[in-house]
């Protein structure tokens, strides 16, 4: 194999990732509708773990407060109990009305604070229904769309499969290190390791090449020649 066609392997070879390259771009190309689905379950999702927050705030808040009028209204029975039972004279039996009614004065309390608590905690759990009730609307029309565009990105890669054949085949043809070199320029160069030149103008800078380079790129020998302002390797296309 000669050095010239080496590089025209090469050259070849970049053309192929080139297009690979576009079919990698247009995979992370969705649909409008998709995306627009995909914001929205996004949203409705934040929307529902927000909401679902507060309402285990509220949920808590409203556990203690159902525990502290439950242990006030046992303690107002208990109190009227012992009441009945040991208040033998008027001084007794006042000091009981008196604990008996700011114990009831409690209950009170937590029953007004309990009533604002209950509407929050029944809008907030109408709210979570609502967003997972959105969320399940959602589902089929966001699966059928998820579907379509798994298979635009099968077809898009199965368009890919003869290309990346030859690119394998092309390869394995030409010196490995000269592979590498160019995938290195070409990671580093916008997507072109190999260029070449026209009226002695490097096509990947638009650099005048000074004439020995023009010379050197021309014979197409190994090591390969640079574009002393880019970088890029050289080679001069026939015809």
């Amino acid at each position: 194999m000669t050095d010239s066609g080496q590089l025209e392997r090469l050259y070849r070879v970049q053309s192929l990732d080139i297009d690979l390259d576009r079919l990698r771009g247009e995979e992370g190309q969705i649909s409008d509708e998709l995306r627009a689905a995909r914001s929205e379950q996004a949203s409705i999702n934040n929307r529902l773990e927000d909401t679902e927050i507060e309402l285990e705030k509220v949920d808590r808040r409203v556990r203690q407060q159902e525990l502290d009028l439950a242990s006030s209204r046992e303690q107002v029975a208990r109190n009227k109990t012992e009441q009945d039972r040991n208040a033998t004279n008027a001084k007794l039996q006042s000091q009981y009305e008196s604990v008996i009614l700011q114990l009831s004065e409690r209950v009170s309390d937590y029953e007004e604070a309990l009533a604002p608590l209950h509407e929050q905690q029944n809008a907030l759990r109408e709210k979570s229904a609502s967003l997972r009730a959105e969320l399940k609307a959602l589902r089929p029309t966001l699966s059928s769309l998820e579907d379509a565009d798994d298979a635009r990105v099968e077809g898009l890669r199965a368009q890919g499969e003869g290309t990346r054949t030859e690119r394998a085949e092309l390869v394995s043809q030409t010196d490995p290190k000269l592979v590498k070199e160019y995938e290195m320029i070409r990671k580093g160069k916008k997507g072109l390791g190999i260029v070449s030149y026209t009226a002695g103008r490097c096509q990947g800078c638009n650099v005048q090449l000074p004439v020995n380079i023009q010379q050197r790129a021309a014979s197409g020998k190994l090591p390969p020649v640079k574009c002393p302002s880019c970088g890029r390797i050289l080679i001069q296309l026939q015809g």
